[in-house]
């Protein structure tokens, strides 16, 4: 794990004064690390009856469509407002910055679907929880979560309601 922290840019101050970012994209690049990590968000959910893989925009988008079609899924985007073309539903979150909200498509997951949310990091818990909130008011039943980094000392997961939650490297 260590030599996947190793290959995580750490960029302070961003996006505001205070906080340290962990920028993923420097492991992105390098296809050994791409390749374990992909190996690792995905062998948990193998042989699962999973029929959606959530991306939260942006950095889920990286990770969430292999993950599905590796696991016989299909994948959905949840976004910011004004990104999906068709009707949506929505719900606000907090961030540890600030608030924002994230909108998935009304057709997106059918009543008693089976779904998994991956994104590239837990913080707060903020946007991962709207993303449940969302599956939920579609009738959706999560079943995971996957964060490629968790910060720990942000208790995120403490929002996240009884869901399974796995991570790949913590802070």
């Amino acid at each position: 794990m260590d030599d996947l922290k190793s290959l995580i840019r750490e960029v302070p101050d961003f996006p505001k004064e205070g906080i340290l970012f962990y920028d993923v994209t420097t492991l992105l690049k390098d296809v050994q690390g791409l390749s374990e990590v992909l190996k690792q968000l995905t062998e948990p959910f193998e042989g699962l009856s999973i029929h959606k893989v959530i991306g939260i925009e942006s950095r889920g988008f990286i990770f969430a469509p292999t993950i599905a079609r590796r696991i016989g899924a299909g994948f959905v985007p949840v976004r910011k407002p004004g990104k999906l073309p068709a009707a949506t539903i929505s719900a606000s979150y907090d961030l540890e910055y600030g608030q924002d909200e994230l909108e998935i498509h009304k057709d997106a997951i059918s009543t008693g679907e089976n779904v998994l949310i991956v994104d590239d990091l837990i913080a707060t818990g903020g946007t991962a929880a709207a993303t449940i909130e969302l599956v939920r008011r579609l009738g959706g039943n999560v079943v995971a979560a996957a964060f490629l980094v968790e910060l720990e000392f942000l208790n995120g997961r403490q929002k996240l309601d009884g869901v399974d939650i796995v991570s790949i490297l913590q802070y």
